[in-house]
């Protein structure tokens, strides 16, 4: 496993184009898995991620990947389970001060982030591993918030250009239009 992590974050570039067209897919799919809902999509997503992560990045699953930021480097196979950096005790060469046969998990990950296109995603502050989503598929949670926030900006801009196509419409017309017509005696003033 040690020698696939050092693969991986040794080709993190081309990792990183191969999970681009794995979320676009995703995401394309995004409507099917919601009618058929994320619960039951994730009993076989998430062990079809495990068996791949595991065996290409170390992966301990914790549901919260940032792989594409650090990388393609796991930073929970960080003996400290650091989430941002580097503790202060690299020892010379790399090695990690915990486990001296084993290469910095975080020295891996500023050499993959230095081959990878979104090179500058590590140097953002990630906030601490959420325990509950441990053994949860992150590849579901990262694609369904893409796919529903592109669906929140179309949305939006489907509303903006039928405002701008018709901008007297409110001026002119009611907002709600009455379902039957109104009888004579509420028509009548003197009834």
């Amino acid at each position: 496993m040690y020698r696939f992590r050092l693969f991986a974050a040794r080709h993190s570039r081309s990792f990183e184009r191969l999970y681009a067209v794995l979320e676009t897919s995703m995401v394309a799919l995004h409507p099917l898995f919601r009618r058929i809902g994320y619960g039951r999509v994730e009993k076989v997503v998430a062990p079809v991620e495990k068996l791949t992560k595991s065996l290409l990045f170390d992966c301990r699953m914790c549901g919260q990947c940032v792989l594409s930021s650090t990388g393609m480097s796991c930073p929970m196979n960080c003996p400290k389970t650091l989430r941002n950096g580097p503790c202060g005790g690299v020892r010379p060469g790399g090695y990690c001060e915990v486990k001296p046969e084993m290469r910095c998990v975080w020295v891996e990950a500023w050499n993959g982030a230095a081959r990878m296109k979104g090179r500058d995603k590590i140097g953002t502050v990630l906030p601490p591993v959420d325990n509950t989503l441990k053994g949860s598929s992150a590849w579901l949670r990262a694609s369904r918030e893409k796919a529903e926030t592109r669906n929140e900006a179309t949305g939006d801009a489907r509303r903006t250009t039928i405002a701008r196509a018709f901008p007297g419409a409110r001026r002119s017309e009611p907002t709600a239009a009455p379902l039957a017509s109104e009888p004579a005696s509420a028509r009548d003033p003197r009834r």
